[in-house]
């Protein structure tokens, strides 16, 4: 049977280890080990790019090891400098508190926190009451600044400029994993490769500090067979939370993925046997839709339930299929006293926020990218009545892939 380490590396997760040799000593041992990933909480939902390490803190969980999810409460209120080329936008205290208390209720989701089996601590208990000479003369005197402006998470930003405020960010962070590592037992940091940089140094700083083992590990971020990152859409990035992206868009997103993408999405982010995923993944032609199915199926399944993934299968099977109905197809109700005897489409558009203007809306008309209820709209001085409303509504497609139902409520 294999052991946690090498499930993640059969699946393709894994990027970098600190200490290779004793990592494969710990986890061949198959003794629990806690460790931890952070989660700064810069928006109130996570986002795809979080799932990927979601998913291997669940995979690790299954296997009998602690996951720690650390909210950043405090370190949120710097902002991680690592792959922006601008500082982030700082955030209200209330704000951060808010999207802290969302992220918790997300991951309980995914990660089983009962019977002490997982962790969920918040950096905002130690940072936001720190002394800051008592913490430069404990943290701070055991890093170099020659060697810190050598790391890739700094080197991007010294033409634009570094704040000072973003240079204590690594400091903070390197500090999170020893007061873990002292309140828990916490013995390893994990989290995406771009954060190579802050993980060697909570490592090395629990080494020369505390005298004791301490480990890191990346994760491969989630990018499409060309190297650029996935979860991205028209409309922004897609959420884990169904009021911001919901469960059709979610599914639709993972159904329409390229070909070349299916085999490696299905390894990192479903539950599926690594023979069924090369089954999937080895299908060609028009077979591979089943993969994606699958992948849509499975991955909407994990985020919103088996419920919502047979609706949105159902939904997209009957449009696709030249039908309109069933489903979680995204819907806008409307009152009869505002729909009255007619509304024109380009309104119709902006409300159901198919288009973000008037303007875009005339551009998708002229482009013939709208449908109305499987009919190409020919002219945007169409006016939508009564007489072309089926059940109370009407289906919009934009483009290829996107659906949207427009619901006339009494």
């Amino acid at each position: 049977m294999k052991n946690a380490l090498e499930v993640l590396e059969e699946r393709g997760f894994i990027e970098q280890l600190t200490h290779e040799d004793e990592i494969r000593e710990l986890f061949a041992k198959n003794e629990p080990i806690t460790f931890y990933i952070g989660f700064d909480p810069t928006a109130d939902s996570l986002h795809v790019g979080h799932f990927l390490t979601v998913m291997a803190m669940a995979h690790l969980q299954r296997a009998g090891h602690r996951p720690i999810c650390l909210m950043g409460g405090g370190t949120g209120m710097i902002g991680d400098p690592t792959g922006k080329t601008d500082m982030r936008q700082m955030m209200t205290v209330e704000t951060i508190d808010h999207n802290v208390a969302c992220f918790k209720k997300q991951l309980s989701h995914f990660i089983d926190f009962d019977d002490d089996k997982a962790i969920i601590a918040n950096n905002a208990d130690w940072i936001r009451n720190l002394n800051y000479i008592d913490f430069l003369r404990e943290i701070g005197v055991h890093f170099s600044v020659n060697r810190m402006l050598t790391a890739e998470c700094f080197k991007t930003r010294m033409e634009k400029g570094l704040s000072f405020l973003e240079f204590n960010y690594m400091l903070m962070q390197a500090n999170d994993f020893l007061e873990l590592n002292k309140k828990y037992g916490c013995v390893m940091q994990l989290g995406g490769n771009d954060q190579w940089s802050n993980i060697i140094a909570g490592v090395d700083l629990i080494r020369r500090k505390e005298q004791k083992p301490a480990f890191g590990m990346t994760f491969k971020l989630l990018t499409n067979s060309e190297g650029k990152k996935m979860g991205k859409t028209e409309k922004g990035a897609v959420w884990l939370d169904p009021e911001k992206t919901s469960s059709y868009e979610f599914y639709q997103y993972w159904r329409n993925v390229d070909d070349k993408d299916v085999e490696n999405c299905l390894a990192l982010l479903t539950f599926l046997p690594m023979e069924e995923v090369r089954r999937l993944g080895a299908l060609e032609g028009s077979a591979i839709n089943e993969a994606k199915e699958v992948l849509a199926f499975e991955l909407t399944k994990i985020v919103h339930s088996e419920e919502e993934a047979q609706k949105a299968q159902q939904a997209a099977r009957a449009l696709f299929g030249g039908g309109a109905q069933g489903g979680s197809v995204p819907e806008t109700e409307v009152s009869a006293a505002e729909f009255g005897e007619g509304m024109d489409i380009l309104s119709i558009l902006t409300l159901t926020k198919l288009c973000a203007s008037r303007a875009e809306g005339r551009r998708l008309v002229q482009q013939g990218g709208l449908k109305l209820n499987d009919e190409k709209v020919e002219s945007f001085d169409l006016v939508v009545t009564k007489e072309m409303l089926q059940d109370g509504s009407v289906m919009l497609q934009k483009g290829k892939k996107s659906f949207h139902r427009l619901k006339v409520t009494e």
